[in-house]
């Protein structure tokens, strides 16, 4: 029985994955993957059948449990935005090495354009370089359907799979139709430790046995039901590779009569491509993110051949996607029919009013106009908002964690002061190493550790140090009286300044936790708290 469901693609996938048999799902929130652990907490059935939910400290420790999960033998999915793929490579990669028991299903959502990321990465590469099968849906229907398809493919080759999407699919809605689900497989961990156990020995002939897999991932991907080529194509001027959601703009913006083949499962299939290449005289390949396809389909075929795309500047170099862009790939010219409006003063985004970072940076300004050479370093979070005006409070923000670690190497290059500027959740993902390090070292930096109670850039998911981070401050060897927890509220702004400026004289390791709750999830739990009172 079939019931169609108006869902987002991130929803889709999460629906998908439960009625795949789903136990467990594990992931650290980022945009624009939230949605599909966020779905899977909220869903009735799921919490009913047991199926793990909470979130996870980092993307290495949710892919590594979820490996565990799998040496188990039920199924597990692990969720990331792009640039989480770099945090648990160490463990994907390995994975692919050890191989699975119950069927691990990793989903990466890139973010072409930078919507919300420092990057544009192609997580399509990590696939290829861990040399694992790797699925793109185009539409929403293909991500739901695809996530029984994933699990299942995952347990017949023993062998995780990537499943990769854009933000324009994982935050778009569309009608799917949606079946029932099948049951969690039994638990029956793996008895074989010859292949887990990654000593050199094992692992260089678990590592031949992935080589020798590569034919089997590739003939899956030719029998693939997600790739499609014509039976028969004509012969014609212009064919075109459609990969992911693509494939979408493709069918909306083509000339009638050119052939498409549509690849959404990688390995790229080889024979596809040689077919269409052999009836059309030059080819377009149409992709979102990085020219991933278009290379592969240039290393197949005669260098000769004109293969065109975003390195041919025939689409985009950089950015996502869009119908406008793959219809001038295609020679036409689109005329908007709105002109864009004049006069309108842009706004940028901005810290909420009443946040508690701004009473901060209101103070950390205030100390250091009395220190013309002092940098401070910022990391990933609402607070790199800090960053624009009125504040202008912080120097640089790179990755998750890197303030701290970034700061210590500024302050044994001889910056003073130089101060690190972290939130909660960021500090448990990949700060709290950075800070075992300066204290190692004894190096002269301050570190404000700035405490909302919560993950609030991505929606005010639980942060996994709150209540800790004295305790483990203390433990990583902050000295008693140089770890310091305020409030921070105008009223309070002069005390905050006071310790701020005694902290950054100080030629060691200081921290300092100003702690206040989100002002959007405070709102959220006094409105939560009415309804229950009405």
């Amino acid at each position: 029985m079939t019931e169609k469901r108006l869902l987002l693609g991130d929803e889709a996938i999460a629906l998908g994955a439960l009625h795949a048999g789903l136990s467990g799902v594990y992931a650290y929130p980022g945009t624009p993957s939230t949605e599909i652990t966020e779905f899977i907490q909220n869903d009735p059935a799921a919490r009913a059948d047991g199926v793990r939910s909470r979130w996870c400290t980092n993307e290495k420790t949710a892919m590594e449990a979820a490996l565990g999960m799998s040496y188990a033998g039920k199924r597990a999915l692990v969720c990331m935005k792009h640039v989480g793929m770099n945090v648990c490579a160490d463990a994907f990669v390995n994975a692919a090495v050890t191989g699975v028991n119950g069927g691990l299903v990793v989903l990466a959502a890139d973010d072409p354009s930078m919507h919300s990321s420092q990057n544009e990465q192609d997580s399509r590469f990590y696939g290829q370089f861990a040399m694992v099968p790797v699925l793109e849906p185009s539409d929403q229907q293909e991500a739901y359907d695809m996530m029984s398809y994933a699990f299942d493919l995952s347990e017949r080759l023993r062998e995780p799979v990537l499943v990769r999407i854009v933000t324009r699919l994982a935050h778009s809605r569309a009608a799917v139709a949606v079946g029932e689900g099948r049951a969690q497989n039994p638990l029956s961990p793996d008895r074989d430790p010859g292949r887990w156990v990654l000593l050199p020995a094992i692992a260089r002939r678990q590592y031949a046995a992935l080589v020798g897999k590569q034919e089997a991932f590739l003939a899956e991907s030719l029998a693939s039901p997600f790739n499609r080529l014509p039976a028969a194509v004509a012969p014609a001027d212009l064919g075109v590779v459609a990969a992911g959601i693509g494939y979408n703009y493709v069918k909306e913006t083509a000339p009638e009569g050119v052939p498409v083949l549509k690849v959404s499962q990688f390995p790229l299939p080889e024979a596809q491509v040689r077919a269409l290449a052999a009836a059309c005289r030059r080819i377009l390949v149409v992709e979102d993110g990085q020219p991933f396809v278009e290379t592969g389909v240039k290393g197949l075929l005669d260098a000769r051949y004109p293969v065109l795309g975003r390195l041919t500047g025939d689409l985009p170099r950089t950015g996502e996607l869009t119908p406008d862009n793959v219809a001038a790939a295609f020679g036409k010219r689109n005329i908007p029919a709105f002109a864009p409006a004049k006069h309108l003063a842009p706004r940028p985004p901005q810290l909420c009013q009443g946040c508690g970072h701004r009473d901060v940076y209101t103070a950390l300004g205030k100390v250091l106009e009395g220190f013309p050479d002092a940098r401070v370093f910022g990391d990933i979070g609402c607070y790199t908002l800090g960053a624009l005006p009125p504040f202008r409070a912080i120097d640089s923000c790179v990755d998750m964690g890197a303030s701290i670690t970034m700061a210590k190497g500024a302050a044994d290059a001889g910056v003073r002061p130089a101060i690190a500027v972290i939130g909660d959740s960021t500090f448990t993902h990949s700060g709290m190493t950075g800070l075992l390090d300066a204290v190692n070292d004894g190096s002269a930096i301050t570190v404000i550790l700035s405490d909302n109670l919560t993950t609030a850039m991505t929606g005010g998911q639980d942060s996994a140090g709150t209540h800790k981070f004295e305790a483990i401050c203390l433990a990583l060897g902050v000295a008693r009286e140089h770890l310091h927890v305020v409030e921070p509220l105008p009223r309070n702004r002069e005390e905050i300044t006071r310790i701020l400026r005694e902290e950054i004289a100080y030629e060691g390791v200081s921290v300092i936790i100003p702690q206040r709750e989100c002002m959007q999830t405070l709102r959220r739990k006094m409105r939560n708290q009415k309804k229950e009172e009405a």
